[in-house]
């Protein structure tokens, strides 16, 4: 079928719409109508190169829709079901899911290759005989997207499509990176280190645990009110400025965990994150950096003597299929608070105006809506 697409062409290129041609789905796939696709930072870094993706690119990894078609052998799905993106698919089967770590799949090897699970084919291609990469294998940077089901969860129909977007991302890694890989506890200080469309569900999700204390670190004024909102309990504009003011709030024992999410990850913000985390603690790295970055500032004394760690985190260190039931659950509760983390609606046509709105610290999660227009 003829769709239209955000394509990303080059590096530093800015996006552009064009006409593509979107494959119908091959076994154990599934195609989807789109209500919204979530704007992620991580969609800029194909923009500037730290993550490597062949081009032309299809960008976009968090959306939500409604199942259009499914291909043969599919059995988690059926026309008509509500779904969510996963940006990393879960087979079920392969070591790691079988271990309970769908978070990290082996199929996660192909996210940004661009060819098809199912056949190591593309998906999305035009009249010129291009073919097109779908960024995380999804592409929710238009309107229609053909998936493998590994890349999809159903969720119940009284969820709002429009918000549901975000639980296949940032809500997911921002509250998991809180909860789950960041083990909160009643009681606990935890501090968040860039108030976007992640950290701002790592304050969400830490305040639902039952921390004492939840500091908030940016910048962006703007943020750091968002995140007063959703539950901080401090907020501060660099981490030089929180260092003294974790210590005096905790009498010196620093935090149990610092969680950084800033949207471009970087070795020199370890060494001040560990200052801020305590005995026995961590510091959760979430943002994601340049690819071929390998220099870290890390005081290895303080770490061995003061038993802290450093932790990698990706999708919160949860499954998809797990975590984001929990989260709507959650919502349900009240706990979890989506219609305010969309801080600005776009077109498509838009999405350049977007990513600037989102690099000027004007956003916490912008949005691309589809309607009759675009379907």
């Amino acid at each position: 079928m003829k769709t239209k697409a955000a394509v990303l062409r080059g590096v530093n290129e800015e996006w552009k719409i064009e006409e593509v041609e979107l494959g119908d789905p091959v076994a154990g796939e599934v195609q989807v109508k789109l209500v919204s696709s979530g704007l992620c930072h991580s969609d800029h870094h194909l923009r500037t190169g730290q993550s490597p993706a062949p081009m032309p690119v299809v960008g976009g990894h968090e959306g939500a829709g409604i199942v259009t078609k499914v291909g043969p052998g599919v059995t988690r799905f059926a026309e008509g079901d509500h779904v969510v993106t996963a940006f990393i698919p879960a087979c079920g089967v392969c070591g790691p899911c079988s271990r309970g770590q769908q978070n990290i799949c082996d199929e996660g090897a192909g996210l940004l290759t661009g060819l098809a699970i199912s056949d190591k084919t593309h998906r999305v291609t035009n009249d010129a005989g291009e073919e097109f990469t779908q960024m995380c294998l999804l592409g929710t940077f238009s309107p229609y997207i053909t998936v493998n089901q590994a890349s999809l969860v159903k969720i119940e129909d009284d969820i709002p499509l429009k918000e549901a977007a975000l639980l296949g991302c940032g809500v997911a890694t921002g509250w998991g990176s809180a909860t789950e890989i960041g083990g909160t506890k009643v009681g606990d200080t935890v501090v968040v280190v860039g108030i976007g469309g992640v950290g701002i569900n790592s304050i969400q999700g830490a305040k639902a645990a039952g921390a004492r204390y939840v500091v908030a670190v940016d910048p962006v004024k703007f943020k750091r009110d968002m995140a007063e909102k959703l539950g901080a309990t401090h907020v501060f504009e660099s981490m030089e400025e929180a260092i003294p003011a974790v210590g005096e709030m905790t009498w010196g024992t620093m935090a149990n965990s610092v969680i950084l999410t800033v949207g471009e990850m970087k070795g020199e913000y370890i060494a001040p994150a560990m200052a801020m985390t305590g005995k026995g603690g961590q510091v959760v790295v979430v943002g994601m950096g340049d690819f071929q970055a390998m220099d870290v500032s890390l005081n290895l004394f303080e770490m061995t003597l003061l038993q802290k760690r450093v932790q990698g985190a990706i999708f919160g260190g949860a499954g998809p299929r797990t975590q984001v039931p929990k989260l709507l659950n959650e919502y349900r509760a009240g706990q979890l608070n989506l219609s305010d983390l969309v801080t600005q609606e776009y077109r498509l046509e838009d999405i350049n105006r977007a990513y600037d709105d989102m690099l000027s610290g004007e956003n916490i999660r912008g949005m691309i809506v589809y309607d009759e227009a675009d379907w």
